[in-house]
């Protein structure tokens, strides 16, 4: 996972390619039949959201959480997660952080932009953390090609 962070670094992130990025998780999405919620900020800013049918609002609550632990953290939600179960416990028990505000779970990916760092946040939510963690990385490893 730190790998995928370390190779996927964009050279700038406009509204553009916001929508590109976010259009591009739609079509993923949407050829997998998938009931996924799709989230893109910068900074404060939401640049792209999209919610697919059998989503729910469940899903935008999960968003919101994981996109937190991006933004504090600076790496993928599913990182954060993996890093507590590496030392044989969970987010949850050790971090100290309100799970209703923070989860550490697959699904959010911290946008990195060379010579700034992160920027932002692409996230999806509606599959099992493994499955949004690899739809967010196929879409941005795509994206960068």
């Amino acid at each position: 996972m730190e790998d995928q962070e370390r190779r996927l670094v964009l050279k700038q992130f406009t509204h553009d390619d916001a929508w590109a990025l976010g259009s591009l998780l739609v079509e993923l999405a949407r050829s997998r039949n998938a009931p996924v919620a799709i989230d893109i900020r910068r900074g404060g800013q939401q640049l792209f959201h999209a919610a697919l049918p059998g989503s729910t609002p469940d899903n935008d609550a999960w968003i919101d959480r994981k996109r937190r632990v991006v933004e504090r953290y600076g790496c993928s939600s599913y990182l954060v997660g993996s890093r507590f179960r590496a030392k044989g416990t969970t987010f949850e028990d050790s971090s100290r952080l309100d799970p209703d505000v923070y989860a550490a779970h697959g699904g959010a990916f911290p946008i990195i932009v060379e010579g700034a760092g992160v920027i932002g946040t692409v996230v999806v939510s509606g599959l099992p953390q493994v499955e949004d963690h690899e739809m967010v990385v196929e879409a941005l490893e795509r994206f960068l090609a």
